[in-house]
């Protein structure tokens, strides 16, 4: 009872609160000098059970740097079947030694990674690398089965641009695939695929270029195809091939779409930034720039992104590409300011955007009507 009469609310009481603190005590250092540490309590089995809830909840104390284990892992690879770690002599006890340090991971079930080498992966590198996993568990069972990595899951093998796709592992299978057989995280596709439509790249069955982006623009959105279908021209697509498939697919489940994004394809955008930002400047009705326009300055040639040559107005998209990619961020920025400065001598104005700016189409709008007007 409190002093107002009324009963205490429920605490939950951690039964083994005292023996984490000497847990902890001890990974620590041991307790303060001039104390004696507290005797571990016996464990009651009548103890009252905590109710749930997150203010409930028994939590271990937090632990210190794992030491690495004392078997090391085999050499000559960077990811294993569990099978093949354990006929390599290392125990599952070590396995899980090697979990927990992190000089392992787990990949998806029964394919594991070396730590080092998966921590220094890029984002896009682990979407392969997590294909690579599926393929070592799935194609050695289903060997002339002839499953293909297909849609955004062959857009990841061939390094298309794939501006916020689906996490699911893509198939083509020659069979109809049934509901449940295969992993959550998989998405099978029943079709057959011609000669000319199968390839293979970093030793994995995939989908032909062509046939990649085909399939890709058809389940992706307009602005995710325009930005797929930039790249995929740019790096060898065929157009009239293109054209031809998508002339055959009247009434197919997300044509319009495609249709729409080919006839407004351009390989001369370079990077994802770029194609959404020339779609908007159409779609704002603007004067269709020349894409990657060439100016001479003292210091050399430069290219602008957008120009518009007659009004002498350029628009620049600054993605981080641009300045992280192959030299120091500060020296590319100066570069660029001191060939801007050359090229505003010239009568240019140039105006810059963002990623954040492409979608803000009513700051866009007044921007542009801006820098075109002068």
């Amino acid at each position: 009872m409190n002093s107002q009469g009324n009963p205490r609310p429920h605490e939950a009481i951690d039964p083994l609160a005292d023996v984490w603190a000497e847990i902890a005590g001890t990974r620590t250092g041991g307790w303060a000098a001039g104390t004696t540490a507290p005797r571990r309590p016996a464990l009651r089995t009548d103890a009252a059970p905590i109710p749930s809830g997150a203010s409930a909840r028994v939590s271990p104390p937090a632990r210190g740097p794992v030491a690495l284990p004392a078997s090391p892992l085999p050499g000559g690879s960077v990811m294993w079947r569990t099978e093949e770690l354990l006929a390599s002599g290392l125990s599952k006890r070590h396995i899980n030694e090697h979990l927990l340090a992190g000089s392992l991971v787990r990949v998806r079930t029964g394919i594991m990674a070396r730590g080092s080498h998966w921590n220094a992966l890029s984002d896009g590198d682990r979407g392969r690398a997590r294909l690579a996993a599926y393929s070592k568990r799935t194609l050695a069972a289903t060997a002339g089965d002839g499953l293909t990595f297909s849609h955004t899951s062959a857009g990841r093998l061939h390094r298309l641009y794939l501006w916020r796709p689906d996490q699911l592992i893509h198939v083509i299978v020659p069979y109809h695939a049934a509901r449940g057989s295969h992993a959550a995280d998989v998405k099978a596709h029943s079709a057959l695929l011609l000669p000319g439509d199968r390839t293979e790249i970093d030793g994995l069955p995939v989908t032909s270029l062509d046939r990649t982006v085909l399939d890709c623009a058809l389940m992706l959105n307009y602005r995710q195809a325009l930005i797929l279908l930039d790249h995929g021209l740019r790096s060898g697509c065929d157009r009239q091939r293109l054209e031809s498939a998508c002339a055959g697919l009247a009434g197919v489940r997300g044509v319009a779409g495609f249709r729409r994004a080919l006839a407004f394809a351009d390989p001369m955008s370079e990077s994802p930034g770029e194609s959404l930002a020339r779609d908007i400047i159409a779609r704002l009705r603007f004067p269709a720039p020349v894409l990657q326009f060439r100016v001479q300055t003292v210091r050399g040639p430069y290219r602008f992104d957008f120009a518009w040559p007659d009004l002498r107005a350029a628009l620049e998209f600054d993605g981080k590409s641009k300045y992280f990619d192959y030299k120091p961020t500060a020296q590319v920025i100066y570069e660029e300011r001191e060939r801007e400065k050359l090229l505003t001598e010239q009568g240019w104005r140039i105006l810059r955007i963002g990623w954040k700016d492409l979608f803000d189409e009513r700051g866009m709008k007044g921007r542009l009507l801006r820098l075109l007007r002068g």
